[in-house]
């Protein structure tokens, strides 16, 4: 989620495009959107509407805030984990004769 998020660090993102990018409905998104804004590592809002889109109902938005920048920078530069299909796979290339 957060190198999602790092990917555009300054923009408010909705929760349904996030999901969309890495994968996760919204049962399991919104509890760590959650999680991340209270351990403020995002910052939320109410989506402002004006215009055209005023009769939707509002949104929330995310974005990093300075402490979730640093730590979604230091997830950057690590390497991504091997997802467990691919785990499987590498311990038997490993095993394999």
């Amino acid at each position: 989620m957060l190198r999602a998020l790092f990917a555009q660090p300054g923009e408010w993102r909705y929760g349904y495009d996030l999901g969309r990018q890495v994968g996760l409905k919204a049962g399991s998104l919104y509890p760590i959107l959650i999680r991340l804004t209270e351990r403020e590592l995002l910052e939320a809002r109410w989506e402002e509407h004006s215009g055209e889109s005023a009769g939707r109902p509002p949104r929330h938005l995310y974005r990093l805030t300075g402490a979730g920048r640093e730590l979604a920078s230091r997830l950057a530069e690590a390497p991504a984990p091997a997802r467990p299909r691919e785990r499987r796979t590498q311990r038997a290339l490993r095993s394999a004769p």
